[in-house]
């Protein structure tokens, strides 16, 4: 496994630009999963976030949101 950057919410939250209780709220357990997007190290109760999964995972779902269709050769026409 690479080099991987571990976050506090507080540090997320300045990169991602969403407040620190949005992130615990909303998107913790929901978008964000533990053991892929955050961490609870040596069982405790502090959370880490694991910045370069969050980021790959935040670029494919931009990538997924654009208006595109499909075409009958299997190519895609972006509008």
């Amino acid at each position: 496994m690479g080099q991987q950057t571990y976050l506090t919410t507080a540090e997320l939250s300045a990169r991602i630009k969403y407040d620190t209780r949005t992130i615990r709220e909303r998107l913790k357990d929901s978008v964000l999963i533990e053991g892929l997007h955050y961490i609870r190290p040596f069982g405790g109760r502090k959370t880490l976030y694991v910045w370069e999964t969050i980021e790959q995972d935040m670029a494919k779902s931009s990538l997924g949101n654009s208006f595109a269709i499909p075409l009958a050769n299997g190519g895609v026409l972006h509008g």
